[in-house]
């Protein structure tokens, strides 16, 4: 957290940044767990500086702000960084303020309550190299032939797999409970073992539960720390199925008890009854009325 739909969300709630100038950029003193930030403040501040704004993007987990220059300022939450407009949810977390001139918008947050997100300036081809070499393609972009080529032979359980930024760019741990739910797909299942048609339901289901993440501007867990770009709340915790109801009806079947076990050190739910192992069963719209 946060992942793609959280992520989207916060380029999304900056577009005001646009065509802005960079008039300064300060590190507030903070006595916590410092974020990784390359180059250092002095000459990450020198090189940025006087730059106008002229994109906004997305890649995978990373929000791109490109400059004039072709240099991209590469903004990555991890666990609980926040992109802001408005003021932060509190200000000893604050880790980087940029102040803007020629906009909408008078300044940019970056805030960070365990100090893990890490913020580069970075060439074109220092992205080539560091980023686009190494993610693979955006989960929102993937083709279903693409998705069962980049998986279909790893002997990786699929929930496993389908975090794999290197295969699928932008799905984390609690969107891929959902993604697979959808799709009755058991997650320990693993890659190899799927068949076609499971396949479609992952990618179909991979683009649905995306989209409708991010028109509810992501989700906000019970700990409240993601916000949007406006310091607000996402409100697609509202439309879990399976993630973090372990021990309460499955909302499909109505049989099944959402259970939870562990993955590679990560939490799964998923319903053992719409998700049986033998892979037949065939993914079916959740009926609303059984929502929270």
């Amino acid at each position: 957290m946060p992942e793609l739909p959280e992520v989207e969300t916060m380029r999304r709630g900056i577009l005001p940044i646009l065509g802005s100038r960079i008039e300064n950029v300060v590190q507030p003193p903070c006595k916590l767990r410092p974020i990784l930030m390359e180059p250092k403040i002095r000459s990450f501040a020198k090189k940025t500086i006087g730059r106008q704004i002229v994109r906004v993007g997305r890649r995978g987990k990373r929000v791109m702000i490109e400059l004039e220059d072709a240099n991209t300022i590469v903004i990555e939450p991890r666990m609980t960084g926040l992109v802001l407009l408005a003021d932060p949810p509190g200000w000893d977390h604050l880790r980087l303020q940029f102040d803007l001139q020629d906009g909408e918008t008078e300044q940019l947050l970056f805030w960070d309550r365990r100090g893990l997100g890490t913020i580069r300036l970075l060439t074109p081809a220092q992205i080539r190299s560091t980023i686009d070499a190494r993610l693979g393609i955006d989960a929102l972009d993937i083709e279903a032939d693409q998705l069962r080529e980049k998986l279909g032979r790893s002997r990786r359980e699929i929930k496993v797999a389908l975090l794999d930024q290197s295969a699928v760019a932008g799905i984390g741990n609690l969107y891929a409970a959902e993604i697979l739910f959808l799709a009755g797909v058991d997650p320990r299942c693993r890659c190899d073992r799927l068949t076609g048609p499971q396949w479609i339901r992952i990618h179909h289901h991979i683009s649905e539960v995306l989209q409708d993440a991010i028109a509810h501007e992501g989700s906000t867990l019970s700990d409240g720390t993601y916000r949007n770009a406006l310091n607000d709340p996402g409100g697609y915790q509202n439309c879990h199925r399976v993630y973090d109801r372990e021990g309460k009806p499955c909302p499909r079947c109505h049989d099944g008890v959402i259970r939870r076990i562990v993955q590679t050190q990560r939490s799964t739910f998923f319903c053992p009854v719409c998700q049986r192992k033998s892979g037949l069963h065939a993914s079916i719209p959740p009926n609303p009325r059984s929502q929270r």
